[in-house]
């Protein structure tokens, strides 16, 4: 699939290019080198940059989890880049056919992405993702980039917190639009191996979204 569009200079004002979103700090081991700045560092809020989204044990296979395991820039299992280089409009992915028009309705102007498992900077055609349409407690794991709806995860501005660089995580596959489907971690990854990313409800939108729902994802270190 290819997508050719420029944000609106709204958007593009809060997405550094090869990023999710603003700017932060990131340790300097956070992508593996091959990798670079084209990777994104997926961190959660509750456990900060130093634990990434990964894909568990390294094998790009439909169904393999994807967890949250400690940065490095030697181990490519946190490698995961962004394969338009920059998000796109809800709008975009829906007139692609991949997100569902009640999804548009509600999220046509947020942006959007696709994260694809690449190791060492490798594309395998393998995205975060469910691979279902989103229910409670939902695991995410790698599918193929190429199936709509549930590769797709919408950056949900609206219910971030004030103080940016962190907000939500919706999958696009989601019929709840109250409380949706937004990544969700659960258990410290210090002292929890493994721990997979699971999709919930939102809680407690738009004024104060846990932590453990509240993501932040800049471009990787340069080589």
């Amino acid at each position: 699939m290819s997508i050719k569009t420029k944000l609106p200079a709204v958007a593009a004002g809060l997405i550094l290019a090869g990023g999710l979103c603003t700017a932060a700090t990131l340790p300097a081991s956070a992508s593996t080198t091959q990798c670079g700045t084209a990777c994104v560092q997926i961190s959660s809020k509750l456990y900060g940059p130093g634990f990434v989204e990964s894909a568990f044990q390294g094998i790009p296979a439909a169904g393999q989890p994807t967890i949250v395991h400690v940065a490095s820039d030697s181990d490519p299992t946190g490698d995961f880049i962004n394969p338009l280089g920059h998000p796109v409009l809800v709008s975009t992915f829906y007139a692609q056919g991949m997100v569902s028009a009640a999804v548009n309705a509600h999220y046509g102007s947020e942006p959007a992405v696709q994260v694809e498992y690449a190791p060492y900077g490798q594309g395998t055609g393998l995205c975060a993702a469910v691979a279902t349409t989103a229910y409670q407690n939902e695991g995410l794991s790698l599918q193929p980039c190429s199936t709509p709806g549930t590769t797709v995860f919408i950056i949900d501005f609206a219910d971030a917190p004030t103080a940016k660089p962190y907000f939500p995580i919706v999958n696009a596959s989601t019929t709840d639009f109250t409380h949706p489907y937004t990544m969700t971690i659960n258990g410290n990854p210090a002292h929890k191996p493994f721990p997979q990313i699971t999709l919930q409800r939102m809680h407690d939108n738009p004024v104060d979204v846990p932590d453990n729902q509240l993501w932040q994802a800049p471009p990787g270190p340069a080589n």
